[in-house]
């Protein structure tokens, strides 16, 4: 069966010109505005989405965050801004991607099939469950579970949680966690994973009682560390 893409640009150009790198390997449906965008995600199923920033009525950043409540879709962003701050914002919100126009389409498709292979070799692992005292992670149904309570978290949350939860004691670098969590070299600055960290740690602190997982190294990076029992 052929995966499903989602254009979302209100540039009619921009959308043909996708159009005609991906046709060979998605059928594609095209809408030029963030509600229709909404709509068409809420009736059909998509395999990845390409969505602009700059549309009219609601942007593309409300439109991200309306999605991650809802499903995990893998969504590349695009947008003629350059700034790190756009980045940042469209990442955090949880975005696999990030491109900025001008962009060459055939490395939108390059990118497209990274972040694709990358799915595939999740939903290749067989269903996971780790536990500690006071926290339970689940990646097949994307739960974390602290003293007994659900945690609400997003995307970006859950992968930073089950990434460090597998490596219990290692320290990762901001790199080193920008490159693992968003699968590429991002040029920016690393507030986006330190927002990130920073609201997963308030949601893990949030519930009565709970341990303290994360350790930030000074001037390294951060660490999981599993409770004493």
């Amino acid at each position: 069966m052929r995966r499903k893409l989602l254009i979302v640009d209100d540039e009619q150009h921009i959308c043909e010109l996708i159009k005609a790198y991906f046709k060979d390997e998605y059928d594609i449906t095209i809408v030029y505005d963030g509600q229709a965008a909404l709509a068409e995600f809420r009736h059909n199923t998509y395999d990845l989405i390409i969505l602009d920033i700059m549309l009219p009525g609601q942007n593309g950043w409300d439109v991200c965050r309306a999605i991650r409540k809802e499903k995990d879709t893998p969504i590349i962003m695009l947008t003629a801004k350059g700034e790190d701050i756009d980045k940042i914002i469209g990442l955090e919100l949880g975005a696999d991607d990030y491109v900025t126009k001008p962009f060459n389409p055939r490395e939108l498709l390059a990118r497209a099939k990274a972040i694709m292979r990358r799915r595939q070799v999740v939903r290749e692992e067989n269903p996971q469950v780790i536990e500690y005292p006071g926290i339970m992670v689940n990646n097949f149904t994307r739960l974390a579970r602290i003293n007994g309570q659900d945690l609400d978290l997003t995307v970006k949350e859950f992968d930073l949680l089950w990434l460090m939860v597998n490596n219990p004691g290692l320290v990762f670098s901001r790199e080193q966690l920008i490159q693992k969590i968003w699968g590429y070299d991002f040029l920016g600055d690393s507030r986006a994973i330190d927002s990130t960290v920073k609201r997963l740690r308030r949601k893990l602190e949030s519930v009565a009682g709970a341990p303290y997982f994360i350790h930030t190294v000074w001037g390294v990076g951060y660490r999981f560390e599993v409770p004493k029992s």
